[in-house]
């Protein structure tokens, strides 16, 4: 695809339209352009916070650098990159490889000659599944450790596995080092970790935000070792720079004014501050990358827009609006906003857009949301030191049914029953809320299984995601944004056959279950001290009860529709 179009209609069209004059009227266009930090007040926002708008021509030095590593690489035989990132670091990287591979398959069809591929495996502490895959093919994988600030618990644990693979493969620890490349901000603690274990570095800009990072070193330098091609994507983003500085026929601006306006309280006193974001090919890394971006970027001071997946969005709500992100006919799509673009332009168009919305609605979109995030992985942290081994928990179950455990807050009446504390939860969402799901479960089961149903009883919109990749991405939005979410969180024992679920990390005194446990906790903690309706389900046998849980809901649902056809 090339050329870049934002396509809006109906209501939407009517706030956007009033929002993208009182954008023009307030001279925001022009100051973007020139990069003017008081755009969110003296002081506020620095100017190298806005840096992101340069990266379309700044990363062609990047590239410069890695080629060479990447001849390296392929010399020596390594073309499977095993990324470590939770959150914005590996969502971009992700959404590359994502066009990249259908790049390849219209090469393909067209019988023209395809450049050398190579494989990406992102691990973000969500499944035992892919770090399996991954270390089937030790012997041609460069891993990439990426984040802004120190090693994360999943990236400790994940370096300590892999080194100590390579070293049973008979590698040096000079080789070791090698087979690991650090993506990290100048300065940060994982900088000096870095150079003291003598791994490769790759150094960012401290003062770009992360989330706002898709064209930096975060988001291409693992998918261009993969194979991508970065220079194509970066021509995509350089092309839509100068529409950006225009009053006119600059769809940025359009978007933003979508996003921002819709979220404002509208005529009949509603704020559609909700998005349900579609692509072709169903939910892809495109649309989990938006999602992050629109949950850091707008997620504070009680406002912000939470995006959710089709299956969470069955029938319609008054304050949920649809985008599609590159339909194949958007004449007969049935979103009101669609997004025409390629991927490198999608980046910065949604980056820009953010920045308008953020600005519309009176937050700095340029702040981390670090707190929100930070707190539930140093709170799984202290759990992990305080348990030496042991449970992390003394916490008992509210009752157990079918090995399913239920931890809530509130008594449940004698004789409850799973369908029982399901219903009480759907109907704690909030008239304007919303549900959101989190499993921290290795295998395929997932949110969407219960998306539909859980929407379908609630009649409410449905978010959902793997934990802890979800909630690290998510979490200014849940957290310091609107606060009409409840939270229902999915824990279980390891799967039967789950080796290294079980398996003791190197080094440390738990294993990468109860690492997941704790980081559930951790997110289970944060919530109820923010007074948000929560409950967590564990299943003690993850097969059977996830099969049990998913007949549940369906039961919840068809409960409530008879109720409300009453």
């Amino acid at each position: 695809m090339s050329g870049f179009d934002v396509l809006t209609r109906g209501d939407v069209l009517d706030s956007a339209l009033q929002a993208r004059d009182y954008l023009v009227s307030c001279g925001v266009p022009g100051a973007l352009a020139a990069k003017d930090p008081d755009l969110w007040g003296r002081r506020a926002v620095d100017h190298s916070r806005l840096g992101w708008l340069d990266l379309p021509f700044a990363s062609r030095g990047l590239l410069n650098q890695v080629d060479g590593l990447v001849a390296e690489a392929r010399y020596s035989g390594l073309d499977h990159i095993v990324l470590i990132g939770v959150g914005a670091e590996s969502l971009a990287a992700q959404a590359i490889m994502e066009a990249h591979a259908s790049a390849r398959a219209a090469t393909a069809r067209a019988g023209a000659p395809d450049r050398p591929a190579g494989e990406l495996t992102v691990l973000d502490g969500s499944d035992t599944a892919a770090l399996a895959f991954a270390l089937e093919r030790l012997e041609r994988t460069l891993v990439v450790l990426a984040s802004k600030a120190g090693v994360s618990l999943e990236g400790d644990a994940y370096r300590r596995i892999f080194a100590g693979a390579f070293r049973d493969l008979g590698l040096s620890e000079r080789e070791i080092a090698g087979r690991f490349l650090v993506i990290t901000d100048h300065g940060s603690p994982l900088h000096d970790f870095s150079r003291q274990n003598g791994y490769r570095l790759g150094l960012t800009d401290p003062y770009l935000p992360g989330h706002f990072g898709a064209l930096s070193a975060y988001g291409l330098v693992p998918a261009v070792l993969a194979g991508a091609d970065a220079n194509a994507l970066l021509d995509d983003a350089a092309s839509l720079v100068p529409s950006l500085s225009k009053e006119e026929d600059n769809p940025g601006l359009l978007l933003g004014a979508v996003l921002g306006g819709c979220a404002q309280q509208g005529p009949g006193g509603i704020a559609r501050d909700k998005v349900v974001l579609r692509e072709p090919g169903g939910p892809g890394a495109l649309s989990a990358w938006v999602s992050q971006l629109l949950a850091v970027g707008t997620g504070r001071r009680g406002r912000g827009v939470v995006a959710f997946e089709p299956s969470g969005c069955r029938g319609s709500f008054p304050d949920v609006h649809g985008i599609a992100l590159n339909p194949p006919t958007a004449a007969h799509d049935d979103s009101d906003t669609a997004v025409l673009a390629p991927v490198g332009a999608q980046f910065l168009l949604w980056e820009y857009a953010t920045a308008v919305a953020g600005w519309l609605l009176g937050v700095n979109p340029f702040e981390t949301g670090a707190t929100a995030v930070q707190e539930a992985e140093d709170d799984a942290a202290t759990l992990l030191r305080a348990a030496a081994g042991g449970p992390l928990t003394a916490e008992r179950p509210a009752y157990t049914e079918d090995d399913i455990e239920v931890y809530a807050d509130f008594p449940w009446p004698a004789h409850a029953d799973l369908r029982t504390v399901l219903g009480g939860l759907v109907g704690s969402v909030p008239a304007d809320g919303y549900l959101a799901v989190m499993t921290y479960l290795s295998g395929d089961f997932s949110g969407r299984y219960l998306a539909p149903s859980l929407a379908r009883a609630s009649g409410r919109p449905v978010a959902y995601g793997p934990g802890p990749a979800y909630p690290h991405a998510t979490a200014p939005v849940h957290k310091e944004g609107p606060g009409n979410g409840a939270f229902l969180i999915i824990t279980g024992d390891p799967a039967p056959g789950d080796a290294l679920a079980a398996h003791p990390v190197p080094g440390r005194p738990y294993s990468l279950a109860q690492l997941r446990l704790a980081r559930a906790l951790g997110e289970l903690r944060a919530l109820r001290a923010r007074r948000l309706p929560v409950i967590r389900l564990h299943l003690r046998n993850p097969v059977e009860g996830a099969g049990k849980l998913t007949e549940a809901v369906r039961d919840v649902a068809s409960m409530v529709s008879a109720g409300r056809g009453r």
